[in-house]
């Protein structure tokens, strides 16, 4: 009896060490649960709360019955996460972060199958995942982009589907691609993803991703996603611009004019798009110009200007079109002086540098000059009527009064273009 009694009370013993240290996981539990409903109104209070479960969760965590249970995990993880959170000092909020990632990892694993502590698990995250969003910050303001990119996507990992973390992780990658290339992919393939959600500022997006394929040397995909991005957001000028200009780059005139072309059938009142096209045939000519300007066979020279003035001609009629819906689209007017004096001015200069044995060509040149520039001036007075303060405006106009070898106006449209801070 003796014997029996003193087991019985041997395990009694033993069950109050162990319902002891269960009390500690259960004080530590409510003392955290205390902090959480606190932490919005009273602080203070809520970080007392928050050191006593630190307290209690250290004791469960060193006592053999309850450190490898998953609530212990669990409760320790959301408990240290919450800890990192709330100290703004990296060489002491980092422990503790590096603790809660540790233990949630653990709990993780353990509460796979019945999940019973998902939602303290989660919440847990959630903490680690701002506490990583406000690391990231700091290492981005300060140029730290690698580090800036690591820290986001821990946040990101968390919220896979937050259009926030989407973007910071690919923003910070962007960046950190500028001296380590390998992050331009990551950086595409987090802006693609906010493609498909919502986001607010998914136009600026389909921007910023076609400038990483140009800086990944990805032309085609460049072009592709600002030609999506127009699609989506027809009326944002700053993607059909830049659909232009890497288009133009890579040779896709016709696929550019094409496209433009179909969407003024869709909708022939709208003027920018009347715009836009003539600025794609401004630069085709420009192109053309700059091959002109390389080739050495004047058959072939003469072939090339006769394209590059055809294409003036169409980028005039484009820019008229835009003025006889709007008479007051400044810079159709600004565009239209340009490409109508251009051909003159470069007949202009052409024709002077002809051998003086040439004196009937250069004659019938400059009589056509005269022609030329004639018909420019309506345009090029509009232009400067609608852009006042413009230096390119008033640049225009002076060739014009250059040519026709006026300088009194000539000196006084310097004197208007120095006054804007030109030369």
């Amino acid at each position: 009896m003796k014997i029996k009694f003193l087991i019985t009370g041997l395990l009694g013993l033993l069950s109050v060490a162990a319902f002891a240290q269960k009390g500690e996981l259960n004080n530590a539990k409510e003392q955290y649960d205390k902090y959480d409903a606190l932490r919005g109104g009273s602080l203070k209070l809520a970080i007392t709360s928050l050191n006593d479960a630190k307290t209690s969760i250290d004791k469960a965590s060193t006592n053999d019955k309850t450190s490898a249970l998953p609530l212990t995990f669990a409760v320790k993880g959301a408990v240290y996460a919450a800890l990192a959170v709330q100290d703004t000092v990296a060489a002491t909020s980092l422990p503790n972060f590096k603790i809660a990632d540790e233990a949630l990892g653990k709990a993780k694993s353990l509460d796979s199958a019945k999940q019973e502590n998902k939602k303290l698990i989660d919440n847990a995250y959630l903490n680690l995942a701002q506490y990583e969003f406000n690391k990231g910050r700091t290492e981005f303001q300060d140029k730290k982009f690698e580090s800036a990119y690591h820290s986001f996507d821990y946040f990101r990992q968390v919220l896979p589907n937050d259009t926030t973390a989407l973007y910071a992780t690919g923003l910070a990658a962007a960046n950190a691609g500028t001296t380590n290339p390998k992050y331009y992919p990551i950086a595409i393939t987090n802006y693609n993803k906010l493609l498909v959600t919502n986001y607010s500022q998914n136009a600026t997006i389909y921007y910023d991703l076609s400038s990483i394929y140009l800086a990944n040397k990805d032309t085609a995909n460049a072009f592709k996603i600002s030609g999506d991005g127009v699609a989506k957001y027809p009326a944002n000028n700053n993607l059909r611009r830049r659909e232009i200009e890497i288009g133009l780059q890579s040779g896709k005139q016709d696929q550019l004019i094409g496209k433009i072309q179909s969407a003024i059938t869709g909708d022939p009142k709208n003027k920018t798009l009347y715009y836009y096209l003539g600025i794609t045939y401004a630069q085709v000519a420009e192109s053309i110009g700059d091959k002109q300007t390389k080739t050495k066979d004047a058959a072939a020279k003469a072939t090339l200007e006769q394209q590059k003035v055809d294409n003036y001609n169409k980028a005039a009629d484009a820019y008229k079109k835009a003025l006889d819906i709007d008479p007051t689209y400044a810079d159709a007017s600004l565009s239209l002086g340009y490409v109508a004096i251009e051909p003159a001015l470069d007949l202009y200069n052409t024709t002077n540098q002809l051998p003086t044995n040439q004196q009937k060509k250069y004659d019938a040149n400059m009589a056509q000059v005269q022609v030329l520039i004639e018909a420019a001036k309506p345009y090029l007075l509009k232009a400067v009527d609608l852009n006042p303060k413009s230096p390119e405006a008033l640049q225009n106009l002076k060739s014009y009064y250059l040519v026709k070898r006026d300088m009194v106006n000539a000196n006084a449209t310097q004197k208007k273009i120095e006054a804007l801070g030109g030369k």
